[in-house]
């Protein structure tokens, strides 16, 4: 897939990020992985972030990221793309982009960089460096220590034709505008704030058409029922599903740090899907927390 085509794919549908598979030694497991990926698969998303965030990129050591996007790529083959994260420093995020690229990844996701605060221009090059170390398609994400302003991206966008994707995770209404404004339909716009359903109204107002769910790993029958509601503009479908599921789901995930990926772990788990611990510095959600989520995810019935 070349990246004018990945744009298409990620601007068009329900995009979702695999969790990693862990024994309880805390080692990958592949097999429970590649089955987690085949019944992902079957459900009506666009893409797969391998080893992305909510897949704990930050924990991964490179070998086990080159046998994470590998496996990825050899059961998803020909049925789903595969987008494969990458982050840290500029020298770092190039050798993982390029394994991933190695391994048949269809395009890149760059995560935040590491620590250090940096300026417009340096993360002009962070990017760029990365953008011209591929040939496949690259989604940058603005979140964290990376908020690239508009004239960035456009900067960017310029010199590497490969960049065709936007991520969001800020919700700044001025800054999303500003981009959408000066770039247009040259980039594909995607909502990344955590739990993204619940800002899918005001992320849809701005143009940015689709988003990452988080949920997708245990609850795809309701994330997609959530999605199709939201491209129908069926507001009663989206209130009730945020009445009965995503307020309280935020009240639970609020109360932890690093929840944001531990919920989810714990809901897989809940759904007969366990894909094993996560790794530190996150911790898992406590027994009671895990029954309270049970309580949640039994309301929606089957999925």
């Amino acid at each position: 897939m070349d990246a004018q085509e990945l744009k298409q794919v990620i601007g068009a549908g329900l995009l979702s990020f695999p969790l990693t598979d862990f024994d309880e030694q805390h080692d990958f497991n592949k097999s429970s992985y590649r089955k987690r990926l085949e019944w992902l698969k079957s459900y009506d998303a666009s893409a797969l972030f391998a080893a992305g965030g909510t897949g704990e990129f930050f924990s991964l050591a490179k070998d086990e990221y080159a046998d994470i996007i590998g496996t990825a790529v050899d059961e998803c083959r020909g049925q789903m793309p595969i987008i494969a994260g990458t982050g840290y420093g500029t020298r770092v995020a190039i050798e993982y982009a390029v394994e991933a690229e190695r391994q048949g990844a269809d395009g890149i996701l760059i995560l935040p960089h590491y620590l250090t605060e940096a300026d417009q221009e340096g993360l002009r090059r962070h990017v760029v460096a990365i953008c011209k170390s591929v040939s496949i398609g690259v989604i940058v994400y603005n979140r964290g220590l990376c908020r690239l302003n508009a004239e960035t991206v456009e900067k960017i966008a310029d010199e590497c034709p490969n960049l065709v994707g936007f991520k969001d995770g800020f919700g700044d209404i001025e800054l999303m505008m500003s981009i959408r404004s000066r770039l247009g339909d040259r980039l594909a716009y995607i909502g990344g704030l955590p739990t993204a359903e619940v800002f899918a109204s005001a992320c849809k107002a701005m143009g940015v058409s689709t988003y990452s769910s988080a949920v997708f790993n245990f609850i795809p029958r309701t994330a997609v029922e959530f999605y199709n509601a939201s491209v129908n503009n069926d507001s009663a479908t989206m209130d009730h599903l945020l009445k009965t599921f995503f307020f309280p789901y935020l009240e639970l995930r609020n109360s932890g740090q690093g929840y944001a990926v531990s919920i989810v772990k714990a809901g897989a788990t809940v759904v007969g899907k366990t894909a094993g611990p996560v790794r530190t510095p996150l911790c898992d959600l406590s027994p009671a927390q895990h029954e309270q989520l049970r309580t949640l995810i039994d309301r929606l019935g089957p999925q």
